[in-house]
């Protein structure tokens, strides 16, 4: 049995919705999976990609080949979260940033 990981069709008619799936690569694309580790939504702005990472490596690393656009979205939510990492300052540095109020000399 080979195990793909790659997207099936949720959405209704001209809204695509699509799940990132596991599933037997002889089954039909939106038929029969194994597990559900994701979903891409490309009509937000921007597109919204939510991939378990843990579940993803769990399946490669038990040799599930992931679809090309799959990789492709792997590698958009990891680009995508670091970015948001990097933006966000440190809350400690934050707070360490802030002047602190002046307090009148009685």
């Amino acid at each position: 049995m080979s195990v793909r990981v790659r997207l099936t069709r949720v959405g209704s008619k001209k809204n695509p919705i699509w799940r990132v799936v596991v599933s037997d690569q002889r089954a039909p694309r939106d038929g029969r999976f194994i597990e559900t580790i994701g979903h891409y939504n490309p009509q937000t702005e921007p597109s919204t990609i939510m991939i378990d990472e843990e579940r993803f490596q769990h399946w490669v690393s038990r040799g599930a080949q992931p679809t090309n656009t799959v990789k492709q979205l792997v590698r958009a939510q990891a680009k995508s979260a670091s970015a948001v990492a990097v933006a966000e300052p440190e809350p400690e540095a934050a707070a360490a940033a802030e002047p602190e109020p002046d307090t009148p000399a009685e």
